[in-house]
């Protein structure tokens, strides 16, 4: 598979992150509040919906994710942290500034849209690895952090039993 294609967003207000003739997309419209019929869900700090701005090259993959998704498996893909919209410095992440980082939740066994670490009984190794999977078949994919030892190409990195980051191209 390609690249995803970019569709065209303009915010209001453009974060000091991004370069000035970069087009960015601000998720808070992305991920919806209340009930949905789409596959996945907004989790994160401080609140549901703030660090929720993305770039567009994520909307894109994420969109396209979340549809292929839905056609393998019933339960919702957590998507968390983006960066916040002025690019501050977001604690206690050490990037997450560009809108080119994600964190995801492992799927749990029991279809809970909660918190689960990769040791935990309700991990669910074979979904998690699969919904990885679609991640890594598209080439803007750049890393992706996240304790399983068994997953194929995933890095470990300290703070990742509980989510998987994965970071774009720029």
């Amino acid at each position: 598979m390609g690249n995803p294609v970019v569709p065209e967003y303009f915010p209001k207000k453009r974060p000091r992150c991004w370069k000035s003739n970069q087009k960015i997309a601000v998720a808070t419209t992305f991920f919806p509040s209340g009930r949905r019929k789409l596959a996945y869900y907004a989790y994160g700090t401080p609140t549901r919906v703030a660090g929720q701005d993305a770039h567009p090259k994520w909307l894109s993959l994420l969109f396209m994710v979340e549809a292929r998704w839905q056609g393998m498996d019933k339960r919702a893909i957590g998507f968390g942290n983006f960066s916040l919209a002025d690019g501050a410095k977001f604690d206690p992440h050490e990037g997450h500034q560009s809108g080119l980082d994600i964190d995801v939740r492992p799927l749990r066994k029991d279809g809970a849209e909660a918190s689960v670490s990769w040791s935990d009984t309700q991990y669910d190794h074979d979904a998690t690895t699969k919904l990885i999977s679609l991640f890594l078949e598209y080439s803007i994919v750049k890393v992706i952090f996240f304790n399983d030892k068994e997953i194929p190409r995933v890095i470990q990195r300290i703070h990742h039993d509980n989510h998987f980051h994965v970071t774009v191209k720029g």
